[in-house]
């Protein structure tokens, strides 16, 4: 497992030896189970690798430790905070749209700005678990709306590959070769669309109709910073900036 770790990472057994304080002997030593690192070896070689938390847990699994990390879920007591810290987050975004999301995409929550701009989605794709992957690139979803899918589609599909590649997930996996295989619906892009050049020159926008108007966002993802919790590390919030005066003067005027 350390060894995939670390082919994935594209280091050495000396690079890795070197960072974590250690010999490369050691590192192959380890890697071929002559020698058992220790507890703390094993999370300082996780550190240098960017391991996910849960992969973590794994790594510690294989050598014999008991999981450090623990894996709370979102309803539990403990994590009344957080939540109610979130989702403070995501009212404070309206009315421009942001969502909570794990490491599967399944929307965990939602602003009204969010809820807006899935006005008109098929029903059978807001039935729970919602997945935004899903919302997104489905023929039934926003993806006919969507003035500029082929490029926003072949973004969130390279978004999706790395993430297969990080966090190894069987499930992700399966996710990206449904949404992948779906028909991608004619693109309506249109030269004389207002914010249809380059609006935003150093970032793709996402251009979706919303009762005849297009809207163009950008695109910005936060994630908690040292997590200490396998369901923590996995959050994510999406929120969806105005692009241009007129996308942010349009939300402003739907809501109250």
């Amino acid at each position: 497992m350390l060894r995939g770790w670390r082919e994935q990472r594209r280091i050495s057994q000396l690079e890795l030896a070197l960072r974590a304080d250690s010999s490369a002997r050691h590192i192959s030593f380890i890697e071929t189970g002559r020698s058992r690192p220790s507890e703390e070896m094993i999370l300082r070689l996780a550190e240098h690798l960017d391991v996910p938390v849960r992969e973590r847990n794994a790594l510690l699994l294989a050598a014999g430790y008991a999981p450090h990390y623990a894996q709370t879920p979102l309803d539990d007591p403990s994590m009344s905070s957080l939540r109610e810290g979130m989702e403070r987050l995501l009212q404070a975004y309206d009315p421009y749209p942001a969502l909570m999301v794990d490491a599967t995409y399944t929307v965990l929550a939602a602003n009204r700005g969010m809820e807006m701009l899935l006005e008109g989605v098929a029903g059978h794709l807001l039935a729970p678990p919602v997945n935004a992957m899903r919302l997104t690139l489905h023929p039934e979803g926003l993806a006919p709306r969507i003035r500029n899918l082929p490029q926003w589609r072949g973004h969130l599909l390279e978004q999706m590959e790395r993430q297969i590649a990080l966090l190894r997930s069987d499930t992700l996996r399966e996710l990206y070769e449904e949404v992948a295989a779906h028909p991608v619906p004619a693109c309506r892009e249109e030269p004389g669309d207002a914010g249809a050049g380059p609006v935003f020159p150093f970032a793709l926008p996402l251009r979706i109709e919303h009762a005849g108007t297009v809207l163009s966002f950008i695109s910005t993802i936060a994630t908690f910073n040292t997590p200490m919790d396998v369901t923590v590390s996995e959050l994510a919030i999406e929120t969806f900036l105005p692009a241009d005066p007129e996308t942010a003067k349009y939300l402003q005027s739907l809501m109250p």
